[in-house]
């Protein structure tokens, strides 16, 4: 199991070894949003924010599209973000104030949310990985020695940092923190997960047994006439040594037969109406069958090849059977993790206005309006559905450590 990207993302800003504390709910004015009394800094989300953007555009690139990361990361103030599209798109230069604020309005509803909900819950999941006492003590070594085996001169690391950050925008203390979030979680999830056992494999492979193997098939020269007269009109000409491809161009009764001789290839059980299957599938090589009456017509068939059906072994599918149900228990062990996390720090989630989520205790529903609002355009940014503006988006590493998540007086900020 992998945390999404964005996920892994803003899970560095957390310090992971901190004690959560229960310390109250108030909000500092330089935060959105405190867990157990630690803030999440406005920096912070700025910052993933800016990130996410960083994320879209590139996708975007990827499509043939050419547009900037577009920031909207002020829930009131959409200045910056017009601006920018107005700068950046230039199909989008002259439109109207309200579109574009529109525009950014949308953008800045579904990037919040979604940059929130993934802050919040990866500082849940560190939390939980911390009451449940699993030690991070070899975490950082461990990331140490990941870079070691991958960029094992100081020279090739900086150099894929520099590449790096200037694509995404994350650092390398962001990835540092990425790792030591994942690993906490994997741990979680593992205590979790059941272990696949020799019975439960046993049990997929019955259950799914023609999974692992493959029906017959059939190759032939099948031909449906409209009438029964054409059926044996077409029978006797076989018979008399015309060839399929000339038959089939007179009598058969759809297109694609008459191009093609009424070739057919790989045909299972089951393709065709109950006559024609029954005929298809009782006839030995290379004789010729019909007419068979059918629902659909008459019938003239031969078979030119079978392929006999295969099953794979228990022993064989083992490997296969053993990864499907290991991700299956992964996936289960995940979903009881996200459960637990929320049911403990949910309610030690507390949220400023214009950033509260489903996530936040103190969630409040968005009233439905019918007033008329300006129509976005139809060049909708999308690549900004999580950016922010670039005045307050840094990427230097104390953009990701205790200057954007600041910690209750019993946490300990380590310093990258």
């Amino acid at each position: 199991m992998r945390i999404s990207r964005k996920l892994a993302a803003v899970a560095a800003i957390f310090l992971i070894g901190a004690v959560i504390a229960g310390c109250g709910s108030s909000i500092p004015s330089t935060s959105v949003a405190t867990v157990a009394g630690n803030p999440i800094s406005l920096r912070a989300f700025n910052h993933w924010m800016y990130v996410a953007a960083k994320e879209e555009s590139a996708q975007a690139a990827e499509e043939g599209e050419t547009e900037p990361p577009i920031v909207s990361s002020n829930p009131k103030n959409f200045t910056s973000c017009e601006k920018q599209i107005r700068a950046g798109i230039p199909q989008l230069r002259t439109s109207s104030a309200a579109t574009l604020k529109a525009d950014c309005k949308s953008v800045y509803s579904s990037a919040s949310t979604e940059v929130m909900n993934f802050l919040i819950q990866s500082y849940w999941f560190q939390a939980q990985a911390h009451k449940a006492g699993i030690s991070d003590a070899t975490v950082a070594s461990g990331f140490t020695k990941l870079l070691k085996k991958t960029y094992p001169t100081k020279a090739k690391l900086n150099a894929y940092m520099a590449t790096y950050e200037k694509e995404t925008g994350e650092t390398y203390a962001d990835q540092a923190f990425t790792y030591r979030a994942q690993t906490l979680l994997d741990k979680l999830v593992k205590r979790q997960q059941a272990k696949v056992t020799s019975a439960a494999i046993a049990a997929y492979y019955t259950a799914h047994k023609s999974s692992y193997g493959s029906a017959e098939t059939r190759d032939l020269h099948l031909i449906r006439t409209k009438t029964q007269s054409a059926a044996q009109s077409a029978d006797s000409a076989l018979k008399g040594g015309q060839s399929w491809d000339a038959v089939a161009k007179k009598y058969a009764a759809d297109a694609s037969s008459k191009t093609n001789g009424g070739t057919l290839t790989a045909v299972t059980s089951g393709q065709y109406e109950n006559a024609a299957n029954k005929a298809i599938f009782g006839a030995a090589v290379n004789t010729l069958v019909g007419p068979v009456k059918g629902v659909l017509g008459y019938y003239v068939l031969e078979v030119t090849k079978i392929t006999p059906a295969t099953q794979e072994s228990l022993a064989k599918a083992t490997p296969a059977i053993k990864s499907q149900l290991t991700q299956t228990g992964e996936t289960a062990a995940e979903s009881k993790v996200i459960k637990a996390a929320e049911k403990v720090w949910k309610s030690k989630t507390t949220c400023r206005t214009n950033y509260q989520t489903t996530y936040c205790s103190n969630y409040v529903k968005p009233k439905t309006t019918t007033t008329a609002t300006a129509a976005p355009s139809t060049s909708t940014v999308t690549t900004s559905s999580t950016a922010t503006t670039s005045s307050t988006a840094t990427t230097s590493s104390t953009a990701t450590t205790s200057s954007t998540a600041s910690t209750s007086s019993t946490a300990t900020t380590k310093k990258k």
